[in-house]
């Protein structure tokens, strides 16, 4: 049988867009990145690696990479501004039963990682796109260069402020088929979040940075609405983050002028946090100096799920369609989960007919949603814990750092127990004693197995 694949157009080469084109390359299924920036830029801070993603990434002989750029985290620790110790969520416990270590790593590495895997060819830098044509026909979009591509679906990767998702949601909207959850875009942002990577540092200025794990503390600001991140990653670096908790919404003020990630008016919230004290020796400022000012990047965070994913031959992953606390890059592990579920509804589609196509894209959208829905709850909860500043936040805090430990566990077993795997790629062994939660198996990839075992011949 000669399968007849889609073309697939990824606007987006961000961790999400990256990791569907590495699947749809393993699928041989043809694909196009169209990625706005004019050359790639080594942007955030660190990415926190688990049981949920790790087996899939496996898939893609990607583990003795991961492993020698990452460095296992066994202590999530929260101290006062004064260093004082508030509490720790000890996660080492946690290998035994998952079957996984949880890996810190910088989100660069990870982003160059996953770029390396991905043919030059296939990615258009340079290629922003600013509108999309979508019919029974397939779908078209024209960069902002002038430049158009045509492919037979389209996925929106580009981010939080996605041009794919507001091109859909303007076509449903006039055809009176957006709900009026999704017509409010991404609500009022909560946080200012400013991160960086350092350059190699003197290990004997940093306490801990050649350990043979991660570093990470998080220090919440004394009558400041500050909380500020540190952790030490591979290669004698440290990556760093800072918060700024919001009372008002900041569009009012005209202060929101650029919400996207990037070097934009970075000087003043420097000066702000320059004296921060850290866990690791010093102050906030002497990594902010050792990090290249181009690669500091600012943004504004919201949280919002959309109900919103897909219609026809258009569908968004990430932050396009769910948008999440910036806890340790667990937004990018969902985006990354996206893609893998995403790559197995296209893989499984047998005739790239516009009905066989919407009702894929649909099927992704059914996997995914009740599990990112779960995670943007769990990440909402995070980010009061670890960041957040109200009194009834720091009355969370103390609890939950006074409850017991099965209890704690709880919401992180759970989550542990999904592991979306790539289906048309070998598995991997199950190294856990959890209930995993069921997955929707590749009919094509049994059949073309049936039909390759020496059986069949």
């Amino acid at each position: 049988m000669v399968h007849n694949s889609p073309h697939v157009l990824i606007s987006g080469a961000g961790l999400g867009g990256l990791t569907l084109a590495m699947a749809l390359e393993k699928a041989k299924i043809p694909y196009t990145v169209l990625e706005r920036a004019a050359k790639v830029k080594h942007l955030g801070a660190s990415l926190a690696l688990n049981s949920n993603v790790i087996p899939a990434l496996s898939q893609f002989g990607l583990l003795p990479e991961i492993e020698k750029m990452s460095k296992p985290v066994h202590s999530l620790d929260m101290y006062r501004e004064d260093l004082s110790l508030i509490g720790a969520f000890d996660v080492e416990i946690y290998k035994d039963i998952t079957g996984y270590e949880n890996v810190i790593c910088s989100r660069p590495m990870m982003y160059d990682l996953l770029l390396s895997k991905v043919p030059s060819a296939n990615i258009h830098m340079n290629s922003k796109v600013v509108s999309v044509n979508h019919s029974n026909d397939g779908v078209t979009v024209q960069c902002a260069d002038g430049t158009t591509y045509s492919g037979d679906i389209l996925i929106g990767a580009d981010g939080a402020y996605s041009t794919v998702r507001q091109s859909l949601y303007e076509t449903l909207e006039k055809d009176g088929k957006l709900p009026e959850s999704d017509k409010g875009g991404l609500g009022v942002p909560k946080y200012i979040c400013m991160v960086g990577t350092t350059r190699p540092l003197d290990a004997t200025r940093y306490p801990g940075l050649e350990d043979d794990i991660t570093h990470f503390s998080t220090c919440l600001g004394n009558g400041k609405p500050h909380s500020w991140t540190t952790s030490t990653v591979y290669g004698n670096k440290i990556s760093w983050s800072c918060l700024l908790q919001l009372d008002a919404d900041p569009r009012k003020d005209g202060l929101l002028t650029n919400p996207e990630w990037g070097p934009n008016t970075n000087q003043a919230m420097i000066d702000e946090i320059y004296n921060f004290p850290i866990k690791n020796g010093g102050v906030l400022g002497y990594l902010i100096d050792s990090t290249d000012p181009e690669l500091i990047s600012k943004v504004y965070i919201e949280e919002k799920i959309f109900e919103t994913w897909n219609h026809g031959a258009v569908a968004l992953i990430g932050d396009a369609c769910h948008k999440m606390q910036p806890s340790a890059g667990q937004g990018a592990v969902n985006a990354m989960q996206d893609a893998i579920i995403l790559a197995n509804c296209i893989y499984d589609i047998e005739e790239p007919t516009a009905e066989h196509i919407a009702a894929a894209l649909q099927d992704y959208r059914e996997q995914r949603y009740p599990h990112a829905l779960f995670q943007t709850e769990n990440s909402k909860m995070m980010g009061k814990l670890m960041y957040g500043q109200t009194w009834s936040e720091r009355l969370l805090r103390t609890v939950v750092y006074n409850l017991p430990k099965w209890l704690q566990s709880k919401n992180y077993l759970k989550a542990s127990s999904y592991r979306p795997l790539v289906t048309f790629l070998p598995p991997v062994p199950n190294t856990t004693n959890l209930n995993l939660l069921y997955q929707k198996p590749s009919k094509r990839y049994a059949r073309e197995q049936a039909e390759s075992s020496p059986a069949s011949v």
